[in-house]
């Protein structure tokens, strides 16, 4: 299983090239956008950004200082903006107090005492977690989102009854403990999640159509 996890990496690489992920300018930039990317697209979360920097307030400490209502018309592009501004604030606490608004403070200690600490903030659940670990911490822990979900599954990898750490666990007991790597394979990830395995998957033309099991491809929505 190991070989076809390597396999699977090395086609969708070969296909799509390094996806050079995750956008953003600088670190600070990258963690909120983690946060307002939930349930939206990057497109909105690059206009909530972008009003944030044309504010003048993309620090912890300048977002943290914003009324809240202020804070959430200026990112009411990327949606359910009430809730993010309160998930925002609440991550922003903990920067703040824990850390003096000091990124590189932040991810200088511990990895698994960190991911505890963020899990531990209101809003922040394993994969906005793990994304705040890998792109903005460069911390080796890979992203076992919905898109990775569908292609173990499909592929027979594992059980589609699987959680988010037993998929996690999966990857990470097969890969390199590499930044790096769980970085472009995540996004590989959901390039093909975008391109072949929808909901309803299109097998046919996709880079991983030669790994799926004899019995042949999951027909069923999920």
């Amino acid at each position: 299983m190991t070989a076809a996890v390597q396999e699977a990496f090395d086609r969708l690489l070969e296909r799509y090239g390094p996806q050079h992920w995750w956008p953003g300018e600088g670190p600070f930039e990258i963690l909120v956008g983690t946060v307002l990317v939930q349930n939206t697209n990057w497109r909105n979360v690059e206009k909530a950004i972008d009003n944030l920097r044309e504010a003048g307030v993309l620090t912890p400490e300048k977002i943290y200082a914003l009324d809240p209502e202020e804070l959430g018309e200026l990112i009411r592009p990327a949606g359910y903006y009430q809730v993010k501004t309160k998930r925002l604030r609440n991550l922003l606490r903990l920067i703040i107090d824990q850390y003096d608004g000091d990124l590189d403070t932040m991810f200088a200690g511990n990895m698994h005492a960190l991911r505890e600490e963020l899990l531990g903030v209101n809003g922040v659940g394993p994969e906005t977690a793990d994304c705040i670990l890998l792109y903005v911490g460069n911390f080796p822990k890979f992203i076992a989102d919905g898109y990775a979900m569908r292609v173990a599954a499909r592929h027979g990898w594992i059980e589609f009854e699987a959680d988010y750490h037993g998929l996690q666990d999966f990857f990470e007991s097969r890969l390199p403990a590499e930044a790096p790597l769980y970085n472009e394979y995540h996004a590989l990830l959901v390039k093909v999640g975008k391109e072949h395995c929808k909901t309803k998957p299109i097998c046919t033309g996709c880079p991983l159509e030669e790994l799926l099991p004899d019995s042949g491809p999951c027909s069923a929505e999920w």
